[in-house]
């Protein structure tokens, strides 16, 4: 009895660990995933907040705006790219590497250009936008260097597996073909090999009846009678679906 309540404890204790592992998997999948959703409202509604102060403020907080939107617009495609062509490209884990490098750049370009947003000094805000524009189209020309070159990578391989694939399939389908017409052509020489077999075979049997007979004489016809007329009826070869004849007596 000792033995067993070791044994039910222990499979007790088991599924308690299982049941607090998986609750403690669940919590940390449902915390991911309202972290990534409050993570996306905040971008939606920070990018709709660029977009009308864009058009809203017209001249250098306006530009500031625009400057903001385009570099978040462009590292954020970048990034959704590489990260959806890195599993099937391996050789992509270099470039990821030097995206994280860009975003460091990006990130603390973006950290100023929204300082600037709440700055009182106009003069201040004009006297920065060269620089800041220069850094923000280097920080996006990169970024949009690294996605077409992943674009283009990922277009280039499908290309090549799609002529890939329609070589086999022409390959395959003209093998077929040729199976097919070999086929045909067997077919048609068993056929006629086994018509000549059949015609040989039946001359045979019709030559026997006469074989005995001597030369120059033919063997009198024998009457057929209604029971031999029956039988060959009934010896008649035919089909499942077909009935079978009734033999009528003339009684």
């Amino acid at each position: 009895m000792e033995a067993v309540a070791v044994i039910v404890a222990l499979i007790f204790a088991v599924l308690v660990a299982l049941a607090v592992i998986a609750t403690v998997r669940t919590v940390r999948a449902v915390k991911r995933g309202v972290d990534r959703t409050v993570h996306q409202a905040r971008r939606t509604v920070e990018d709709t907040r660029l977009k009308a102060r864009q058009f809203a403020q017209p001249g250098a907080a306006g530009e500031v705006a625009q400057l903001r939107l385009s570099l978040r617009t462009s590292m954020r495609a970048t990034q959704d790219a590489l990260q959806t062509a890195a599993p099937e490209a391996p050789s992509l884990s270099e470039a990821l590497a030097l995206f994280q490098r860009l975003s460091a750049h990006g990130h603390e370009l973006d950290d100023e250009l929204k300082r600037l947003e709440t700055e009182p000094d106009k003069d201040r805000i004009s006297a920065r936008l060269p620089e800041l524009r220069e850094r923000t189209a280097r920080v996006k020309d990169s970024a949009d260097s690294l996605r077409f070159a992943a674009q283009d990578r990922a277009r280039r391989f499908a290309d090549d597996d799609l002529e890939t694939l329609s070589g086999q399939i022409r390959m395959e389908a003209g093998a077929l073909r040729h199976w097919s017409d070999e086929g045909m052509d067997e077919g048609t020489d068993a056929g006629i090999g086994e018509a000549a077999g059949a015609g040989a075979g039946a001359g045979g049997r019709a030559a026997a009846p006469g074989a005995g007979a001597p030369a120059g004489e033919q063997p009198e016809p024998r009457a057929i009678t209604g029971r031999d007329r029956d039988r060959d009826a009934w010896r008649s070869p035919g089909y499942s679906w077909q009935k079978t004849g009734r033999t009528e007596n003339a009684g």
